[in-house]
């Protein structure tokens, strides 16, 4: 691109001598211009003079580049944060994103490694991996990963299946809430020694508990009678 239409955009460098300059972003673009056997080339001189300020510029320079995957700019993300105390608000307001946008690359780090480097390499989209985070369980998202690569899901697909997945946790949640529910009124309504435990529907554990042999003797009396 540089040899058919030039350098559009500027490198940016600072000064740190007479006729001395440093390259603060745009190695590849100065490397692609010697290649070229350019003399010269456009650049935009910065007023620097602390070097963890040139760092930080250096950083939101590479973070604004196009081709950077979604890993890389939240590791980029997580540099800004750890090491120069950006807040999520300050990222998002420096590289031109939303809020919302830089918290959600940054989640991307939580991912496991595996499904960071199949993010990297492009085997999977950005969409998969923030839709698979919305999962609170590791194994459960390793699984879904797994049957995302096996049968190829695109990202709709994928919002699909993790929105069924949902669906099923919160029905078996309400499930077990109403359970619950239904063994505590029964057991209050039950003697003292008898408890009903529920497993699902339809079946459970009658526990019946005595303090002495004679007690056992004589619930075992009044089953049986009842048998």
């Amino acid at each position: 691109s540089i040899r058919n239409k030039g350098i559009i955009q500027p490198l940016t460098v600072r000064q740190i001598g007479e006729n001395l300059f440093e390259l603060v972003a745009g190695e590849r673009r100065l490397r692609a211009a010697t290649k070229l056997g350019l003399k010269s080339v456009p650049v935009h001189v910065l007023q620097i003079e602390d070097d963890a300020e040139m760092m930080e510029m250096a950083l939101i320079e590479n973070i604004q580049r196009v081709n950077l995957n979604p890993i890389e700019e939240a590791e980029a993300f997580a540099v800004l944060r750890d090491k120069y105390n950006f807040s999520q608000l300050q990222i998002a307001e420096t590289i031109s994103k939303s809020r919302s946008e830089v918290a959600n690359k940054l989640r991307l780090l939580q991912l496991p490694k595996k499904i960071k480097d199949s993010l990297k390499n492009g085997k999977i989209q950005y969409g998969h991996a923030r839709t698979i985070l919305s999962i609170n369980s590791t194994t459960k998202i390793l699984k879904m990963f797994n049957l995302i690569i096996k049968s190829n899901l695109n990202v709709r697909q994928c919002e699909q299946l993790v929105s069924q997945y949902k669906m099923q946790k919160k029905e078996i949640k309400k499930s077990a809430s109403n359970l619950s529910k239904q063994s505590k009124n029964i057991n209050e309504n039950l003697p003292q020694h008898l408890k009903v435990t529920f497993k699902n529907h339809g079946t459970g554990i009658l526990k019946i508990n005595f303090k002495s042999r004679n007690e056992l003797n004589e619930l075992l009396t009044i089953l049986l009678k009842h048998d």
